[in-house]
């Protein structure tokens, strides 16, 4: 809300603000109704990637890797819908999507994939809700 002469109110105060500390990102588009978010890597490169409840880790994309200058630190295995597959690693200095974000974390490079998918590594401590528009992040109780 702004006043007469154009400033902003902050109606913080009155109305408050969202104390229950649930974070959000918006649903950019769903793949075979998968949601489909943004995700920042290291603080400056954004890409659109699916939302794997399931997934335990960050799997990227070769194109993504190198765009991101990831180096491959040695392989790991996998299990994925297909099977077992052996897979490069990397690390990156930060993923984050909808003000959450996790520093120094190791992902999987896999040349099959057409879209990266964000893992539990991101939001494992949350509670995950996928609405109509938006994931919402809400934080456990320890």
């Amino acid at each position: 809300m702004t006043d007469d002469y154009g400033q902003v109110i902050d109606l913080g105060n009155l109305c408050g603000g969202n104390s229950s500390g649930v974070l959000q990102t918006k649903i950019v588009r769903r793949d075979a109704n998968i949601p489909v978010v943004e995700v920042t890597f290291n603080g400056t490169r954004t890409f659109e990637m699916l939302l794997d409840t399931g997934a335990s880790g960050t799997a990227i994309t070769p194109q993504m890797a190198k765009a991101l200058g990831v180096l491959p630190e040695g392989t790991v295995l996998v299990d994925t819908a297909a099977g077992r597959i052996r897979v490069f690693r990397g690390r990156v200095n930060s993923i984050a999507t909808g003000g959450i974000v996790a520093n120094n974390l190791f992902v999987t490079i896999h040349p099959s994939l057409p879209i990266g998918l964000l893992g539990q590594d991101l939001f494992g401590n949350y509670d995950v809700t996928i609405r109509k528009d938006v994931v919402e992040f809400a934080p456990r109780q320890q």
